[in-house]
């Protein structure tokens, strides 16, 4: 019997650890949330904004062509170490930064990055996690490769 309860709590404690890991978290069959891209141009670069159903901005992807970065912000309430960043043929985590000013989390990544091609490419969605906090799951539309064009040109 007690062989069974160390063997069921040790598959408990497994379970649980892998499911804050960003690698088993699969968003293949999540629903991305109803809402839209648009693109604008922009001094420095572009930037694509994803909004949702009723208008509030949930994403935000931006080129500063000077510096050949792209930044993607969304909003959040407090800092986190790291945003996790799910496409349908690459799982990251990256180094973040946040803004009090603006409520946002940020993360920055070169205009090469292989997952910005991820991003571009996925099929369906694009996800966006930080722990213990709801996934933002949106759709990968042209906007968010118009704005990486605009820091590969």
């Amino acid at each position: 019997m007690r062989i069974w309860t160390g063997a069921a709590f040790a598959l408990m404690v497994a379970s649980s650890l892998g499911a804050q890991t960003p690698e088993s978290s699969d968003f293949s069959t999540a629903m991305p949330i109803a809402g839209s891209w648009s693109y604008a141009p922009a001094a420095d670069g572009g930037e694509a904004v994803f909004t949702n159903a009723s208008g509030s901005p949930q994403l935000w992807v931006h080129c500063t062509r000077s510096t050949r970065r792209v930044t993607i912000s969304k909003p959040d309430i407090s800092a986190a170490p790291f945003v996790n960043v799910w496409t349908s043929s690459l799982t990251r985590s990256v180094a973040s930064t946040y803004n009090s000013t603006t409520g946002r989390l940020t993360i920055d990544l070169a205009n090469f990055d292989p997952l910005l091609d991820a991003l571009v490419s996925s099929h369906g969605r694009i996800a966006f996690s930080v722990a213990q906090r709801p996934p933002l799951v949106v759709p990968p539309w042209a906007e968010v490769a118009r704005v990486v064009e605009d820091c590969r040109v």
